[in-house]
């Protein structure tokens, strides 16, 4: 099934491969991939899915301590950019698909681990993305799911709204609880739930996407609003040295299918 945005989503990460592991965002962290890792407590022998890869850094940080890693995404240049930065890191146990997380082109109970980083807040379909990551999973594997989190009601729509303005791929984001129903759901058992807060500068945020200015400027003014005590945006932004700043809440959802 191809996705309902799939131009928009096309657009998007076409103009973001480029600088999407940059240092000055935090998409490709370190730290945060290693938590990662060390969350999933992967074994030698697995094989590995990253589900809506972009440019592979999850994939590149598990791809030393496994079997095979395997990326799907859509949009090839960001993938482009992964296989590049694998060749350059001499690691040969990588596979690069092109595909749609809609409908993953493997055979069910195929992976051993099954995961997909800062993608969610894309689909349209997410119970069926979701759905589609079980399928592939091994029983007994691990399906770990990293988003961020939406904001509180009533500024949730807000938030969303903003988020789209600088970037048109977003559809919304979930809450914790909706994240864990998806695993209920599937009948998965919740082994891990945990947020980090994750400093983003909005200067960096911004032209990550590179917003066009009479957005860029809308979107600043509306953080400088709620910096001030005017209308709330769900960011909760605040002012440093370096400019505007917010803090995403990235939850990590990890758990298991059922043998049988």
């Amino acid at each position: 099934m191809i996705p309902g945005n799939l131009e928009t989503l096309n657009r998007s990460f076409a103009v973001q491969a480029p600088n999407f592991d940059s240092k000055s965002v935090n998409f490709t962290k370190k730290e945060y991939l290693d938590y990662t890792v060390d969350a999933a407590s992967p074994a030698g022998t697995d094989i590995v899915l990253e589900v809506a890869a972009g440019t592979c850094a999850c994939g590149r940080t598990f791809a030393p301590l496994v079997q095979t890693v395997v990326c799907l995404d859509l949009a090839a240049p960001m993938l482009q950019v992964g296989k590049k930065e694998a060749q350059e890191s001499h690691l040969e146990n990588m596979v690069f698909v092109k595909g749609y997380a809609e409908e993953l082109p493997f055979l069910d109970n195929s992976f051993d681990l099954v995961l997909s980083r800062l993608a969610f807040h894309h689909f349209t379909d997410t119970d069926g993305v979701f759905h589609e990551m079980v399928r592939v999973l091994k029983p007994g594997g691990k399906l770990i799911l990293i988003d961020m989190e939406a904001a509180d009601e009533p500024l949730r729509k807000t938030e969303d709204e903003i988020e789209t303005l600088r970037d048109p791929s977003h559809v919304k984001n979930l809450s914790r609880e909706e994240i864990l129903k998806l695993y209920s759901d599937n009948s998965l058992s919740v082994e891990k739930s945990e947020i980090t807060e994750m400093q983003v500068h909005l200067s960096d945020w911004l032209e990550l996407t590179k917003t066009a200015e009479p957005v860029r400027d809308k979107i600043i003014e509306k953080m400088e609003n709620d910096i001030g005590g005017k209308e709330k945006t769900g960011f909760n932004p605040y002012q440093t040295e370096k400019g505007i700043c917010f803090n995403q809440r990235w939850i990590l959802a990890l758990g298991k299918k059922p043998l049988s």
